[in-house]
């Protein structure tokens, strides 16, 4: 069970061994050559620790890693860009995931961020968007993107998320990566 989400420090030896380990499993099936091995995933996790990031975990009771997520500040702290995020595929659709978006967004906030920017790749015919050349109207198949094979667009979209552009052949041909933003501030009156 979820007990609590926390910042993940560079002194956290066990926690971030349990992350780079989950990066490994977590991103095998659909989207595998992002971190293959404990050392790729060791050097993403320590990448996370410097000044302009965000890293938080998702413990259970015993202080064991369920879950990651980490965001980038773009656009002088306007913009904070999700990467990555990941949960234990054992635990999936327990609200992990959920709990690890919201608690994102609250800490984007608290540093003044507007907007949260995501890109989430389709690599293996998951969309209606892979293996199929997206030119010369890449918004009109955006419009008309479908979910085939659990692509997480859905997961982002009930938190909130817009799809707000997709570039083609991101990964290769026939191989997009689909970008969502959300806004975590309220918009100015008047």
């Amino acid at each position: 069970m979820l007990t609590r989400i926390v910042a993940l420090l560079p002194h956290h030896r066990k926690r971030i061994r349990q992350v780079a380990q989950l990066l490994i499993v977590g991103f095998e099936n659909h989207w595998p050559g992002y971190w293959t091995d404990l050392g790729s995933g060791l050097a993403e996790v320590k990448e996370s620790f410097a000044k302009d990031r965000i890293s938080r975990v998702a413990l259970d009771e015993r202080g064991d890693v369920l879950g990651w997520i980490g965001g980038i500040s773009q656009y002088e702290g306007h913009v904070w860009e999700l990467h990555p995020i990941v949960v234990d595929p054992g635990r999936q659709g327990q609200g992990i995931g959920r709990a690890l978006m919201v608690n994102f967004e609250e800490q984007v906030r608290l540093r003044g961020g507007l907007t949260i920017l995501l890109g989430s790749d389709d690599e293996d015919d998951m969309t209606t968007l892979a293996g199929i050349d997206l030119y010369p109207d890449p918004l009109v198949h955006l419009a008309r993107i479908e979910n085939r094979r659990g692509h997480p667009f859905e997961f982002y979209q009930k938190l909130g998320y817009s799809l707000v552009g997709v570039v083609p052949d991101a990964n290769g041909w026939g191989k997009p990566d689909i970008l969502m933003a959300k806004r975590v501030q309220p918009a100015p009156v008047g």
